[in-house]
C-alpha cells in the first residue's frame, strides 16, 4: 500500500524527528510505500523557527547562542530533506495532499488543542485526508487535560477507522469522547529503536531540557561531582552544565544519550532514548510536559525514575548511578510486541 504518515515531522526537536522518523520505517520495514505526508505552512514555520532561536523564552538568546541554534536549525532541515517525503502540500489545504491507500496519524501531541502552533488543525483528527482509511498510531493530547472536547472534535474522533494512542491521558479524553477504548501503543521511538554509533570521549551525564528546576540542577551536579562526570548540555542553554552542545544535530542527541553515563532531563524522549538505551535516568517533572512523563513512566513500571523537589536530594544521584531495571526493559519488550501487532492489525484493515 501507499501509506501516509501524517504528523509533526518539520518541528526543530529532537524528539518530533525521531518518532516521525521510526514511524515511517517501521511500516516501511513491513513491506509498504510508506511516505511522511509533507504539509507546509509559512506561519507554523515561522513560529516554530523563532521558537528555535529563542527557547529559553522570556530570556532572549546571546548573539553567539543565535548563531548556534541556527546551525542546529540547519542540521534540522538537511535531515528533513534525507526523510521520505511526499510532495509537499499547503496544512491548511488538505484537498491537495497526494491521495494515499491509508492514512496514520501520530504520533506526538498530533490531538493536542492547546499546542501553540498546531493545535485546532483538523488535518490532525483526520479532515479532508483523501484516503480511503484513516488511522491514528499512538496519537497524544500532550498537556491537554480536558475531560471532554467539543462535538465538532468527537465527531472527528469517532469518524477514525481506528485509534490508537500512547498515554493514559489521551486514552481517557478518546473514550469518554467516542465510547471506544483505543488500544494503547509506544512510543514509536520505543517500537522501532533508532540504530546509533555511541558519541564517545571522557565519560559525562547528559542533560536534556531547559527551564530545568533551580533544586533538579543542584542534585544532578552534585551527582556529577561525586561521579567525576562532565556535564553536556544537548540542545538547549544551561548555565551550570560544564560544556553547551546547543548546535547537536538529531542524529548527534541520540549519539550523545547512546554514549553517556547518565541522563537528567524533563522531556519525554529525553526519557524515552535514555531507557531504550539502559542508562541511569532522573527525570523532573516540568508544567508542559507533566502528563506526558507521568504517563510514560507509568505505562513502562519505570515510575522510579521521578524526582520531586521534596524527596531526599541524594534521591537523584541514587537515580543517576542506577541502571534501567530488568523489570522495565521487560515490559518495553511485552509492549512492543503488542504495538507491532496492533501495527500490523491496523495496516491490514482489521484494528
Amino acid at each position: 500500500m501507499r501509506v501516509g504518515v501524517l504528523t509533526f515531522h518539520r518541528c526543530i526537536n529532537y524528539g518530533s524527528y525521531w518518532q516521525a522518523r521510526c514511524l515511517v520505517e517501521a511500516i516501511a520495514a513491513r513491506g509498504h510505500d510508506a511516505v511522511l505526508l509533507d504539509h507546509h505552512s509559512r506561519d507554523v514555520t515561522s513560529r516554530e523557527w523563532r521558537y528555535a532561536f529563542q527557547p529559553l523564552t522570556p530570556d532572549r538568546s546571546s548573539r553567539a547562542d543565535v548563531a548556534q541554534y541556527g546551525r542546529k536549525l540547519r542540521k534540522f532541515v538537511e535531515t528533513f530533506d534525507t526523510l521520505p517525503l511526499s510532495a509537499p502540500f499547503d496544512l491548511d489545504d488538505p484537498g491537495a495532499m497526494p491521495p494515499v491507500d491509508l492514512a496514520v496519524i501520530g504520533s506526538d501531541e498530533v490531538l493536542n488543542l492547546s499546542h501553540p502552533w498546531y493545535g485546532g488543525k483538523p488535518i490532525f483528527w483526520g479532515d479532508g485526508i483523501p484516503a480511503p482509511r484513516v488511522v491514528t498510531y499512538a496519537a497524544s493530547f500532550g498537556n491537554y487535560a480536558a475531560p471532554d472536547v467539543e462535538p465538532e472534535w468527537t465527531a472527528r474522533l469517532q469518524e477514525l477507522d481506528a485509534i490508537s494512542v500512547r498515554d493514559d491521558n489521551s486514552r481517557g479524553i478518546v473514550a469518554q469522547a467516542t465510547g471506544r477504548e483505543p488500544a494503547m501503543v509506544l512510543d514509536p521511538v520505543l517500537l522501532n529503536p533508532p540504530q546509533v554509533e555511541p558519541a564517545d570521549g571522557d565519560p559525562y551525564l547528559l542533560v536534556y531540557g531547559h527551564h530545568i528546576p533551580i533544586w533538579f540542577a543542584d542534585r544532578v551536579q552534585d551527582a556529577a561531582r561525586v561521579r567525576g562526570l562532565r556535564l553536556i548540555s544537548v540542545g538547549y542553554r544551561n548555565d551550570w552544565a560544564d560544556e553547551q552542545r546547543l548546535d547537536a544535530g538529531p542524529q548527534e542527541f541520540a549519539a550523545l544519550v547512546a554514549g553517556a553515563q547518565a541522563v537528567a532531563t524533563t522531556y519525554f524522549h529525553g526519557c524515552c532514548f535514555a531507557l531504550l538505551n539502559g542508562k541511569p535516568l532522573a527525570c523532573a517533572p516540568s508544567d508542559y510536559r507533566w502528563t506526558k512523563v507521568r504517563d510514560l513512566t507509568a505505562l513502562l513500571a519505570a515510575e522510579r525514575h521521578l524526582t520531586f523537589e521534596d524527596r531526599d536530594p541524594a534521591d537523584v544521584g541514587a537515580l543517576l548511578s542506577e541502571p534501567v531495571s530488568g523489570a522495565v526493559q521487560a515490559r518495553i519488550a511485552d509492549l512492543r510486541a503488542h504495538s507491532s501487532a496492533w501495527l500490523d492489525a491496523a495496516l491490514a484493515g482489521r484494528a
